[in-house]
């Protein structure tokens, strides 16, 4: 796991939501991730530092990156034990990061509040506009999750709905300034490239 949850939690109430989170959770090893390749590929567009907003953060990887960049990170996941395993771990290494639990699909962040905003594996369409607005003047959002066409079906959510169509993350942050787009799809050599997910770096206008 990147950090972030794989599926939205549209439709499926919030503490059956919760237990299966807290189950993948609870076995992980924090020491063990990653962050997101938006993040990781293009954090050469991070300015020195700022208010960071990890949504749906999970065990926290980009948050943990973002921390490690100069950030001031607020870390939002529904499962209590991935809050929990990210505070410790924050605590432990001294890191600027305040983490919570949070139903994104119920709670807000406040607008123009954070300089940059990452997504990792969570798809709620409803939500992306709150983003937008919870982004300061010329903040960046980093987006990354799964797409319908894929080459195989071993990761990501089986329900279609959870899963981008193509071209849809242009869509969903269509006001603003498009900076870094990747959608490979199954064009050309599928041993390399971008496959099974569609990523996005974009700036809000000033």
């Amino acid at each position: 796991f990147f950090g972030g949850n794989n599926e939205s939690s549209e439709g499926m109430g919030n503490n059956t939501t919760q237990q299966k989170w807290n189950t993948v959770y609870r076995e992980a090893d924090i020491g063990d991730l990653t962050p997101p390749l938006v993040l990781s590929e293009n954090a050469f567009l991070l300015a020195s530092g700022g208010t960071a907003f990890d949504v749906a953060s999970g065990l926290g990887a980009s948050a943990i990156y973002l921390a490690r960049c100069g950030f001031t990170v607020t870390a939002w996941d529904i499962s209590d034990v991935a809050v929990q395993k990210l505070s410790t771990y924050a605590t432990h290494h001294a890191l600027p990061i305040q983490a919570e639990i949070h139903d994104m699909s119920l709670d807000k962040p406040l607008p123009n509040s954070f300089d940059v905003i990452v997504g990792c594996h969570y798809l709620d369409r409803s939500l992306m506009p709150m983003l937008v607005h919870a982004l300061k003047p010329g903040g960046l959002i980093f987006y990354q999750t799964f797409l319908q066409e894929a080459m195989d079906d071993s990761r990501g959510p089986s329900d279609m709905n959870y899963r981008l169509a193509n071209n849809e993350l242009l869509v969903l942050f269509h006001g603003l300034r498009i900076i870094v787009y990747r959608e490979n799809g199954l064009l050309g050599n599928l041993t390399q490239g971008l496959r099974n997910e569609a990523m996005i770096v974009a700036q809000k206008n000033n």
